[in-house]
């Protein structure tokens, strides 16, 4: 079922946005040689908290940590821990917070120092694709109409998107419908009605699409390609998409 939010709800939800996508910003000031993806991870918990909201991803089916730290090959679910961060490589952070029961979901990948050409174009690729995602959640779209823009801008640059993953609908809770694939045939898929809030996060590989899943729930490339990732929380409205992890 998929639940439409009330205005009020959405401006709830546009305060866990802002807590969200300000806490990531600042994870990516932090991200420079020689970090520890738990040293990110500590940071993100104590500001999610200092601004009276709470770590979604922490419990949240066991996952122990407040962020998903995912390096080169690794396309989501990153466990933060002793791994360091190191010049050339690029991390995908993502980060959700709960503020008065609704929840921000955001994400973004970044280079470390100095990176290949290779790698900053699968970036900005992603976060194109992203954006020209949004695009098209517009009242009376489909969800389709959403991941074939994604997926076809991806497939212009000789990268793929990831298919056993996808984006979701957000609300009271962090997976909510409908599921928001990052491929799909123009006209097909749910509605977009106005009310709707989804979570748009093209995941792209410069490799395959195929992916491992490991039993801690970190996921990587079946070839080793690097991935990267990009996700803004987004309501239907009648005057167009509205993200709402925004600063």
């Amino acid at each position: 079922m998929i639940i439409l939010k009330t205005d009020d709800e959405i401006a709830i939800m546009a305060k866990a946005g802002r807590i969200a996508r300000e806490c990531l910003l600042r994870l990516g000031e932090m991200v420079t040689p020689g970090v520890r993806t738990i040293d990110l991870d500590r940071f993100a918990e104590e500001f999610i908290r200092s601004k009276g909201a709470l770590p979604t991803f922490k419990g949240l089916y066991g996952f122990p940590a407040t962020i998903c730290t995912s390096k080169n090959e690794v396309v989501v679910h990153g466990v933060p821990g002793d791994t360091i961060l190191e010049e050339g490589d690029i991390i995908s952070i993502d980060v959700g917070a709960t503020y008065q029961g609704f929840v921000g979901d955001t994400a973004a990948t970044f280079p470390v120092g100095e990176v290949s050409p290779d790698a900053l174009k699968l970036i900005e690729v992603t976060r194109e694709a992203l954006r020209r995602g949004i695009d098209q959640a517009v009242v009376g779209a489909r969800i389709g109409d959403v991941g074939h823009a994604i997926e076809s801008y991806v497939k212009q640059h000789g990268f793929s998107v990831v298919k056993d993953y996808a984006g979701h609908g957000v609300g009271r809770s962090m997976h909510e419908s409908p599921t928001v694939p990052n491929y799909g045939r123009p006209g097909t898929g749910p509605l977009l009605r106005k009310g709707m809030v989804i979570a748009i996060e093209p995941m792209v590989n410069a490799g395959g699409s195929a992916v491992v899943t490991f039993p801690d729930m970190h996921v990587v490339t079946r070839d080793g390609s690097w991935s990267a990732h990009f996700e803004h929380t987004v309501a239907i409205t009648e005057k167009g998409p509205v993200c709402l992890t925004v600063v």
